[in-house]
């Protein structure tokens, strides 16, 4: 990145559920979450995305879900939202998506998957109005809003980050951290981080390689070996997110585990806002 980002100070920090450890990550090959994957009986499949967002990210939502669905595994499908944006609780079989003035808590995007062994149950996304809507802030932009969105939802896929450093060259994808969201900061222009690349798609097709005999794409109850539905614990707040498994670049934490038992697990990804 140019010395030019430095007049921002301290930025995001978006929280990612990937392997444990408390280092950076760095750019890689792979950029799998643990290998966590939604069970499915055939490919291409369509995950729902819940809208439970205002008007002003509803392009937002749409464009992700565009860029998302161009994916040779994998087609989103926005529906009607199925929970309060304020609490964003969890629906079996889908993500829901959320904003909301969530409050000064410190985070400005987070995302979480709930888990069943390796299979993802259920997720949820939220983005926070208190920090994108702060005219005093840099994240009142077009491209803040779609790089958080896009990112955020690219976790709930078992996606990962391919790079974790705020300061580098853009990689031209939403799973790169980054102070410069739409490249024109540096000069000259570097890549937008507001939408998935190739190496993006090419993950997806290694996840979801290979096939399930059962399905957690659905709304009813789960059936399959370990399967327990919907996780009854509250992972609204950050002293409800558990353990620290990683680090971001900038030294903050950025991946949580809470263990629910019986092979459940709910897993968190944060943006720290600044």
């Amino acid at each position: 990145m140019s010395i030019s980002f430095r007049r921002f100070g301290k930025f995001t920090a978006v929280a990612v559920l990937l392997s444990v450890g408390m280092f950076a990550f760095v750019a890689s090959a792979r950029h799998s979450w643990g290998g966590y994957h939604w069970a499915r009986t055939a490919n291409p499949f369509t995950l729902k995305l819940g809208d439970n967002v205002s008007s002003l990210w509803d392009g937002h939502l749409a464009g992700a879900s565009s860029d998302w669905s161009a994916s040779s595994v994998l087609d989103t499908a926005i529906v009607p939202g199925g929970t309060l944006a304020g609490n964003c609780q969890p629906t079996l079989g889908r993500v829901e998506v959320c904003n909301d003035t969530y409050g000064e808590n410190g985070w400005l995007g987070i995302a979480q998957i709930w888990l069943s062994g390796s299979h993802i149950t259920q997720g949820v996304t939220k983005m926070n109005d208190t920090y994108f809507n702060d005219p005093t802030k840099p994240y009142n932009t077009l491209a803040w809003r779609q790089f958080v969105i896009c990112q955020e939802i690219g976790h709930t896929f078992g996606l990962g980050h391919q790079d974790e450093n705020f300061w580098n060259t853009n990689l031209g994808t939403c799973m790169d951290y980054t102070s410069d969201p739409d490249g024109t900061l540096a000069n000259p222009d570097q890549l937008s981080n507001e939408h998935p690349n190739a190496h993006d798609f090419d993950q997806l097709k290694k996840i979801y390689a290979r096939l399930d005999k059962f399905t957690t794409l659905s709304a009813g109850t789960l059936s399959g070996p370990g399967q327990s539905g919907r996780a009854a614990a509250d992972v609204s707040e950050p002293s409800e997110w558990g353990q620290v498994l990683r680090q971001d670049g900038r030294g903050r934490p950025s991946l949580y585990e809470r263990d629910l038992g019986n092979g459940n697990k709910v897993l968190t990804f944060v943006i720290w806002a600044n």
